[in-house]
């Protein structure tokens, strides 16, 4: 059954505790602007100087922590500002409730991630980007540019912990009880008190810090108004140990339908700690079938914590949208569930009347196939969804009509035009099978749901349980590529013009 959405599971941002003015009086500036005072290197001491009234991290490892008289060094409730300005490919961090150790990363306390364009070292991949509570909640979109300022706000209350960026709310996290950690997790991340420290990641690592100010809260507040106690259920830990494993917790295929509001799927995102692509559907017989409708749900979308998606319905939809507004969207994905058969017949396979009878399943299957590989290699999308979706009559011959012949034809199609294929919370598909022939022929994966409103958007439940039941390592997972390395870049030709 899925997660109800109503009660624990959704609560109105409009009842979180405000957010504290930045004109409050009790602000304490934790940087002189012109010196390292107050504050203390480990390992690499020349990875830190004082350069343009900015603090500068720019040298091999290191961390800097605040070593002042502010509160003897020791915060448990806060809120805390950094101005920060990342250079490109920059990997940083702002650490709270830590303790100065002489060498290496911190083993207490939480990161604050500062990470816009760095894509990881040797064979690992951080996905994680800046305004990330690093393994715990994760962002995996990018909000800021490389070479500009921008504002990391960190406020924690009691169990509570909110990371705003430039102002957006982008973590709101509450410490269940027991506490992590929990199977799968290596490192003990739990709140309680500490100093705050700065990262020097690697040596091509440049990043500035220009103020940062710190503004006590009493040690004895309770959990902030309007804060929801999760559940640490199975699905809780199971999330949280993927996240910090290093696999995307992201849903991809997200619809505001059914009455399913915008502020209520960010807010069951930040609880469950899975980051959201709310997708729009653009085609022929949708609310959307032009470059107009499309800008007004993207410019809608604008300034939100999530993904912003196009869903491409039909194939006509490459002909009634522009490159320049599919270009827009950080990602586009399509399915084989519309499509004309060899009679001239359009149809949405999950309508039995326009499907109607099928006399030959195995013609039926060789078109679908037939279909879906044209759909993977002349339209510009970077996630094929709802895959091996049958219509219902034929559900009962699943395992029958896919054969490995047809599933290596689609496999086959997706590695060669660098597609990947959502795992289907929805639907349940494709199969196990399926997704193990997948991985070894190199396919990437994506979890997505397909929801149809507020009651059937569930936690990744079917994903979560093939990466354990085919052994998937988060290296086998997809993540939207940087503009001009889109399926939208590299074959942009098969859209309108315009």
């Amino acid at each position: 059954m899925p997660a109800p959405l109503i009660d624990r599971r959704v609560f109105s941002a409009s009842l979180l505790a405000p957010h504290v003015s930045a004109q409050s009086p009790d602000w304490v500036e934790l940087f002189n602007g012109q010196s390292l005072d107050g504050w203390k290197p480990n390992e690499s001491p020349p990875s830190w100087r004082v350069e343009g009234g900015a603090i500068l991290a720019a040298g091999p490892r290191s961390h800097l922590f605040y070593s002042g008289p502010v509160q003897s060094a020791q915060f448990r409730n806060f809120e805390l500002e950094v101005e920060a300005w990342a250079e490109p490919r920059a990997n940083s961090g702002v650490y709270f409730h830590t303790a100065f150790q002489p060498e290496g990363w911190p083993a207490r306390g939480f990161e604050v991630q500062i990470n816009n364009t760095a894509t990881g070292e040797g064979n690992y991949r951080e996905n994680k980007k800046t305004g990330s509570l690093y393994g715990v909640r994760n962002v995996y979109r990018q909000f800021v540019n490389d070479n500009e300022w921008f504002m990391l706000n960190v406020l924690v209350r009691n169990r509570n912990v909110q990371v705003r960026l430039n102002g957006m709310l982008v973590v709101d996290y509450t410490e269940p009880v027991p506490p992590p950690p929990y199977p799968g997790m290596e490192k003990e991340r739990r709140l309680g008190q500490g100093t705050f420290a700065l990262q020097c990641h690697d040596p091509g690592s440049r990043v500035r810090f220009r103020r940062i100010r710190v503004r006590p809260l009493p040690g004895d507040l309770p959990l902030p108004a309007g804060a929801v106690e999760p559940v640490a259920d199975a699905d809780f830990r199971d999330i949280l140990a993927l996240g910090a494993q290093n696999f995307p917790m992201a849903d991809y295929h997200v619809h505001l339908k059914g009455g399913l509001t915008l502020q209520q799927a960010l807010d069951r995102s930040r609880l469950d700690g899975i980051f959201y692509g709310i997708a729009v559907n653009c085609g022929k017989g949708f609310d959307i079938e032009s470059d107009a409708g499309a800008l007004r749900f993207f410019e809608s979308m604008k300034g939100q914590p999530c993904f912003i998606a196009m869903q491409a319905e039909g194939r006509e939809w490459t002909q009634m949208f522009s490159r320049r507004v599919a270009g827009m969207f950080d990602y586009v994905f399509t399915d084989s569930m519309t499509w004309t058969d060899n009679r001239g017949r359009r149809m949405r396979t999950w309508i039995p009347a326009e499907v109607g009878t099928i006399s030959d399943p195995q013609e039926f299957m060789d078109t679908l196939v037939k279909r879906a590989v044209e759909i993977i290699e002349k339209e510009p999308v970077d996630i094929y969804v709802n895959p091996t979706y049958i219509p219902d009559q034929l559900q009962p011959l699943y395992d029958e009509l896919w054969t490995e012949e047809r599933m290596k034809k689609i496999l086959q199609a997706l590695v060669k035009n660098g597609v990947a294929m959502e795992i289907n919370d929805r639907y349940q598909l494709p199969s196990p099978n399926f997704i193990r022939m997948g991985k070894e022929m190199g396919v990437k994966f994506a979890f997505g749901t397909n929801n149809g409103g507020a009651r059937d958007l569930r936690r990744c439940d079917y994903g979560r349980r093939m990466v354990r039941e085919c052994k998937l390592a988060w290296s086998d997972f997809w993540t939207p590529a940087p503009a001009g390395a889109r399926a939208v870049d590299r074959k942009g030709s098969a859209l309108r013009a315009g």
